[in-house]
């Protein structure tokens, strides 16, 4: 196939009779945090190299090897974004965000990128939902946010998923934990992949998160983290621990979670499903105290995490009931004729506004083949309008369902045979979530 009709490798489509899964998974998430006092922030889709750079760290895979980066016509150094959280608070501290009330909470939609082998789960193109709290150190901000992802998979009633925690400890543990690191790497040195060999001295922790199999078995004998935390992490670290437990949420301390980032200080955390093969990990975050003031900014603590929406598409599609059924056309016009097709025009501009999904002949369709065309739409009404029709006023309504058809006015029926059908209850409750959402965010 020609590359002008391919997409890159890595990318995908989404198509039609599957976007409005991708729908309903954001509106849970965003509706989610909106419970939990999240509003939505949306920046752009590259950022300068440097950022990421900094925020990132210049010893991960995704800074060395993965960025989709470039040069623009200013010859600036411009990249892609690969993750959410260095965009946000890029955002934050342009906009002045941190001197509103704190803590600040807020969530986005987006596409990332990085370069990566293509497989079930990893695309070089993927989408996160994400969520930052800035400004609250307390170990109740962890178990708050823990409880925002936990809540999103309860509400898409998904099995199977389980929160692994640790802590990586703050810069005063940590680098004692470093040298403990390198002494324990440097035995194994000339086994380590070149990558690895270069992030020994600099940054020992990065090779925990190697994904070569010699340098991943080598490191599944390293020393655990939670063995140096100071006196701090390990108090914020029980408080997480104990907290979840009141909220009667199950865990598993998991000591060899890093985390592929730099930015990341005491609490990390995934959701690991063991349904989906390598890729388990749905939602992964934790504490990035530091990174503000690494940006430019002031000391201000904050965490978050992002969840991967095609591995959470992976797990929907194992219970397919778990999606609600999607929204069908309530009413096909047929209509036989220049004269009809301008009514037929005419009828769904009034049901549109009401809130109908209407829709009719834009082809000079025989009869038959329209109704060939309604079945495929799963139109639950039709309504054909010829010559009679047009001469009388009436024509028949028919439920597709049932077969049942009942004649109605076509200036004043259709409308409320509609909503005699039931098919307004929907519309009516829709309505009223449009409408609460309008008074929250006044």
């Amino acid at each position: 196939m020609p590359l002008l009709t391919t997409a890159p490798r890595g990318t995908q489509d989404v198509l039609p009779q599957n976007s409005y899964k991708w729908q309903f998974i954001e509106k849970t998430a965003l509706d989610t945090a909106r419970l939990f006092g999240f509003k939505e922030i949306r920046f752009p889709t590259f950022e300068h190299t440097e950022l990421f750079n900094r925020s990132v760290g210049d010893t991960t895979d995704v800074v060395q090897k993965e960025m989709y980066t470039f040069e623009d016509k200013g010859n600036r150094s411009i990249t892609l974004r690969p993750e959410g959280t260095a965009g946000t608070l890029r955002a934050v501290l342009q906009n002045g965000l941190l001197n509103d009330a704190l803590p600040q909470k807020l969530c986005y939609l987006v596409s990332c990128f990085r370069y990566e082998k293509p497989q079930a789960g990893r695309l070089r193109e993927f989408h996160q939902f994400g969520v930052e709290m800035l400004g609250s150190q307390s170990p109740s901000a962890d178990v708050e946010v823990i409880l925002l992802a936990k809540s999103i998979f309860d509400t898409l009633k998904i099995q199977n998923i389980d929160l692994h925690i640790n802590s990586i400890g703050c810069p005063k543990c940590r680098s004692e934990y470093h040298k403990a690191l390198i002494s324990y790497f440097n035995s194994y040195k000339d086994q380590l992949c070149e990558t690895c060999q270069s992030r020994l001295e600099k940054n020992p922790m990065r090779i925990l998160d190697c994904k070569s199999p010699v340098c991943s078995k080598i490191a599944a004998g390293a020393p655990v983290v939670l063995d140096y935390l100071c006196e701090d992490c390990q108090t914020h670290f029980d408080k997480v621990q104990s907290l979840l437990k009141a909220c009667g949420v199950s865990f598993s301390i998991d000591p060899h979670i890093v985390r592929g980032l730099d930015y990341y200080t005491k609490t990390v955390f995934e959701f690991v499903s063991q349904n989906i093969g390598a890729q388990g990990t749905v939602c992964g975050g934790g504490r990035y105290d530091g990174l503000i003031e690494t940006l430019g900014g002031p000391s201000t603590p904050a965490l978050g995490f992002g969840m991967g929406l095609e591995r959470l598409l992976l797990l929907l599609e194992q219970t397919p009931e778990a999606y609600p059924p999607e929204k069908r056309c309530d009413l096909y016009i047929a209509p036989l004729g220049e004269e009809a097709t301008a009514k037929a025009a005419q009828l769904a501009v009034g049901l549109r506004q009401e809130g109908f999904r209407c829709e009719y002949d834009l082809m000079g369709k025989s009869a038959k083949a329209q109704m060939k065309y309604a079945n495929k739409l799963g139109a639950h009404f039709t309504l054909v309008l010829g010559d009679n029709e047009l001469q009388t006023g009436k024509a028949a309504l028919k439920n597709m369902d049932t077969g049942e058809a009942r004649e109605v006015d076509l200036e004043t029926g259709v409308l409320s045979a509609l909503y005699d059908e039931g098919i307004a209850q929907t519309i009516h409750n829709i309505t009223q979530d449009i409408e609460h959402l309008m008074k929250e965010e006044r």
